[in-house]
């Protein structure tokens, strides 16, 4: 369905009993929506109403042209808006990647918006500042963002069929083609999404306060962006029940490498024993 917020307009996939408790979930770069979808069975399953949202950039009618329009501050409101057009009082929050650093700013922000958070791959912000800091690693890591920030990142990413995209994704197998091949056929929906990485400030950042709902965070252990640190540290910045979990053996992409893994975590903290 199509939801009018801010001046925009977003596409919302919704699923799940209709009288579910709700659940936001929130992609990252370069995926979308379906990113989601191999967890969605199992959310559905357990009575839980969801829905999907193809944030800005991603939407075709939530694509403003000023890299300044994408400051992370931007698309926090629009889940915010989202949630009011919806009319959800409150919801469980599930983000993977840029959804997760939405999800932790919108549970620092927004405490009463968010019943839970489920954080993937993308730890707390202010845990991520301190290991770029003192972890020279951390920031090897982060080098691909000044690519991402290029005027020639589009260009490059797209060379060959895409096939540094397809790179990046080579963990979730032929699930990398829906991403790839919706930025070739639509490649305003690329620019959008690297425009995130274009607009970050750190100064953004400065609205991560510390965590006061229950809250999961899922560390992939062979994440190549987020090292050791930036996990551990993340849990200085929870003052709710808070559980880290280490999915050994995965990479950045956990909800559609190790759905099953995800499921079972997003349901604990959702609904605990």
């Amino acid at each position: 369905m199509e939801i009018k917020a801010r001046g925009l307009t977003f596409d919302v996939y919704e699923g799940g009993p209709a009288d579910g408790d709700p659940v936001l979930l929130l992609h990252g770069f370069p995926q979308d929506h379906r990113e989601f979808d191999p967890i969605l069975p199992r959310l559905h399953a357990a009575g839980l109403r969801t829905y999907a949202l193809d944030q800005r950039g991603y939407s075709s009618g939530a694509r403003p042209d000023a890299v300044s329009a994408y400051r992370i501050t931007e698309p926090l409101a629009d889940a915010v808006a989202v949630l009011d057009a919806l009319d959800i009082e409150s919801a469980h929050v599930i983000g993977h990647d840029w959804g997760a650093q939405i999800g932790w700013l919108l549970a620092a922000t927004h405490p009463a918006r968010v019943r839970t958070l489920t954080a993937i791959s993308v730890p707390h912000p202010k845990a991520l500042q301190l290991a770029l800091r003192v972890r020279p690693t951390q920031r090897a890591r982060f080098a691909y963002t000044l690519l991402f920030r290029s005027p020639i990142a589009e260009r490059t990413l797209l060379a060959g069929g895409g096939a540094v995209l397809k790179g990046m994704l080579r963990p979730i197998g032929d699930r990398a083609r829906l991403y790839v091949d919706a930025m070739r056929t639509d490649p305003a929906r690329l620019t959008g999404g690297l425009n995130w990485y274009r607009a970050l400030s750190g100064a953004d950042l400065g609205g991560a306060r510390v965590i006061t709902v229950p809250t999961t965070y899922i560390w992939p252990d062979h994440d190549p962006v987020v090292g050791r640190t930036a996990a551990l540290r993340t849990r200085d910045w929870v003052e709710a029940d808070f559980q880290l979990v280490v999915l050994r053996g995965v990479s950045h992409w956990a909800p559609e490498q190790a759905p099953e893994s995800v499921a079972d975590c997003a349901l604990a903290r959702i609904r605990p024993a």
